[in-house]
């Protein structure tokens, strides 16, 4: 486990610089690794779906930056940033993050399973910048065109395989988190993002078909998803975990859990559950849906 201490979020900092000098957007992160500014709608009782339109930082990802001046002012705003987060789907790289888990609860490793539908769907993975995680997971960088959007997903590929695409954010190499360092796997410090497949690409930006309605159609995410956020935030300290699995397993059963995974990430960790576990019981949903019914009926960082 990486030690915090003093200069960590100077080391942060210029890591972060670093990043941001090629091309990067990054924004500061705690050691949770969540966004290590708090949000400045904090508070308010119908908080506005604000992405840094009020002109205040602490929108997250939404604060990512090039910009050194404007990185410095966002680490100097977060002085007890560890790490930084690099966003995804922004010009100039349009970076997609393939987060390969480690986790002996999917029964096989990620790399497998990507290997796998690499042989599957006749890709393969080109040499790219990679960063090992502390759980002994792998982050591959890979770059899309301009009129690809890859949306965020868990587990929609496989089990223990996470995207990170447009609006989400990967922890850049030489943060550190409660659980150690992120750091640039050996050979892989010299190279640039490479493009992704084609075949891959495909993969991760096909549509979903919506799932089969037993009465009418199935609700859309604006009118259903809203009340299942509602119903996460209404969590109390002993179910909120419960809360968002059963939320998580309604809206991939409904079609639309890969666009509501992030919002029902923010609700849980409003509630006080920590990122990882709320991301972990959302791919469980995803992974529970999907036996249910077929990978391409239930939908799934």
């Amino acid at each position: 486990m990486a030690t915090i201490d003093r200069q960590t979020p100077t080391l942060a900092l210029a890591h972060a610089l670093a990043a941001a000098g090629r091309g990067l957007p990054v924004f500061p992160l705690s050691a949770t690794k969540l966004p290590a500014l708090r949000s400045p709608h904090r508070g308010e009782q119908s908080p506005a779906h604000c992405r840094g339109e009020c002109g205040l930082p602490g929108h997250g990802v939404h604060d990512a930056t090039t910009d050194p001046a404007a990185v410095r002012a966002l680490f100097a705003a977060a002085p007890r940033a560890t790490g930084y987060g690099i966003a995804c789907g922004r010009a100039p790289h349009r970076l997609i993050g393939i987060d390969l888990d480690v986790d002996p609860a999917y029964g096989s490793d990620a790399a497998g399973a990507l290997r796998q539908l690499a042989l599957q769907h006749l890709f393969t993975i080109p040499p790219t910048v990679t960063v090992l995680t502390p759980s002994g997971g792998r982050h591959l960088w890979l770059t899309g065109p301009a009129d690809a959007t890859v949306p965020n997903s868990a587990g929609r590929l496989a089990p223990g395989i996470d995207i990170r695409g447009t609006g989400g954010y990967l922890v850049g190499p030489g943060s550190v988190t409660a659980h150690g360092r992120y750091r640039l796997a050996p050979g892989t410090a010299h190279l640039a993002p490479a493009p992704a497949p084609r075949a891959l690409l495909r993969l991760l930006t096909r549509p979903r078909r919506p799932a089969t309605a037993t009465r009418g159609a199935a609700p859309t995410p604006d009118r259903r998803g809203e009340g299942l956020i509602q119903f996460v935030l209404a969590a109390h300290e002993g179910q909120r975990n419960t809360r968002l699995f059963w939320a998580a397993c309604r809206a991939y059963e409904h079609g639309f859990g890969d666009t509501l995974a992030d919002a029902l990430t923010a609700a849980a960790v409003r509630t006080g559950l920590p990122e990882h576990e709320a991301r972990a019981a959302i791919a469980s949903a995803a992974r529970l849906t999907s036996r249910r019914g077929g990978e391409e009926t239930n939908g799934a960082a």
